[in-house]
């Protein structure tokens, strides 16, 4: 069976479309609303500040912001980190929000 060109190219850039998307962060397609854990300090979990970093994505195209641990730490003015979460929020690839927050003393 012989398939054609157009196929074959369908085929091809379909797969190079979604190549990018394998992530250990669930996405959909549509929505997506997740928070995940990034990472975890030893000991003792309780924790007395809270700091965020925030971007932000327009038609995957512009992206701004400065989601870094180190701006969360900044701006809650945190010198030991407990835990570290991620959390994202994209409609139809056309506006998302990308945000990590650190919780520390």
């Amino acid at each position: 069976m012989k398939l054609s060109r157009g196929v074959l190219l369908a085929v091809v850039f379909s797969v190079l479309l979604i190549s990018g998307c394998a992530s250990h962060i669930p996405m959909g397609v549509i929505y997506t609303e997740v928070k995940t854990p990034m990472a975890a300090g030893a000991g003792d979990v309780a924790y007395t500040k809270v700091g965020t970093a925030k971007a932000t994505s327009v038609l995957g195209i512009v992206a701004t912001g400065d989601a870094s641990t180190k701006a969360a730490v900044e701006n809650g003015k945190i010198t030991k980190i407990k835990y570290v979460d991620y959390s994202s929020r994209n409609i139809l690839g056309i506006y998302g929000e990308y945000t990590v927050t650190v919780y520390g003393d």
